[in-house]
């Protein structure tokens, strides 16, 4: 079976937005995306599928809230941001969620949950209980409390633990690029968007950029790192262009929509384009 077409399977799915796909430029949050983003999440809830949400935007949306132009370089007040952000962010959903009749709920993790057995064991049966009762578990990173100890640093990262948490099938990462490409589209006009991905080599990583929205954390080469983390569990990963929410249905019905992470045992690490 085609490998994109083998993703109709998935029941449990991790989807993971970044704060440049919620966002306009300037930082404020675009409404309108959130709105779209909510309602494919709430019409794939009642097929049966389950869905566990990472959004970034805390930090944009307590800026925006605060009319702070650009992050400060201080923690304490990217924490500040953050704990306005987040407060108004879980409302933003929680409103949009329920007037499509779908009951979410707040996760917020730091890197400790993950090493600690003890706190990863009690994180593990949180989401399983929450997807269980069909509540969507919507997860950020814990910015108000994480050091560099604790933390996970992005939300690519973030969502990769959680999908491993969840035992899930599929984790999505929407981007605000169509997906792996075989250099920079923007400076090269002959990069080819690689499709599928079956193994993370040396030349693979070095096609990704570093280079992330001025909005969030993120960039390829922390997408790469995810899938890597997903690669050991087994989770396939798809990096999806976010800036159509609707992407999602087309990535659950089996069409290509950007970069799939495969893992096969062969050493072609994109079948599709070469």
């Amino acid at each position: 079976m085609d490998s994109w077409k083998q993703l109709i399977s998935s029941q449990r799915i991790v989807v993971k937005v970044g704060s440049s796909t919620l966002s306009y430029p300037n930082g404020r949050l675009n409404y309108q995306k959130v709105v779209k983003l909510v309602e494919t999440i709430a019409e794939i809830q009642k097929t049966g599928k389950r869905i566990i949400l990472v959004s970034s935007g805390a930090i944009a949306v307590g800026s925006g809230r605060l009319g702070v132009s650009s992050q400060p370089p201080d923690i304490s007040d990217k924490q500040t941001l953050a704990a306005v952000g987040q407060a108004e962010l879980i409302r933003i959903y929680r409103r949009f969620f329920e007037a499509k009749g779908q009951q979410v709920g707040q996760v917020l993790l730091t890197k400790d949950v993950v090493i600690n057995p003890e706190r990863r064991m009690n994180a593990h049966n949180t989401l399983n209980e929450l997807i269980s009762m069909n509540i969507i578990p919507i997860i950020n990173e814990n910015d108000t409390v994480a050091t560099d100890e604790i933390e996970f640093g992005d939300n690519d990262t973030l969502s990769a633990y959680v999908a491993c948490l969840a035992n899930t099938d599929l984790l999505i990462l929407l981007s605000d690029i169509d997906g792996l490409y075989t250099a920079d589209p923007g400076l090269n006009p002959g990069a080819q968007l690689i499709s599928e991905v079956c193994e993370i080599t040396d030349k693979l990583e070095n096609y990704a950029s570093g280079a992330g929205s001025g909005l969030g954390t993120g960039g390829m080469v922390t997408k790469i790192s995810a899938a890597r983390i997903c690669q050991e569990a087994g989770i396939k990963v798809v990096i999806a262009n976010g800036s159509k929410p609707e992407i999602i249905w087309s990535i659950l019905s089996g069409k290509e929509s950007g970069t799939l992470f495969t893992w096969k045992d062969n050493n072609n690490i994109y079948q599709k384009n070469h």
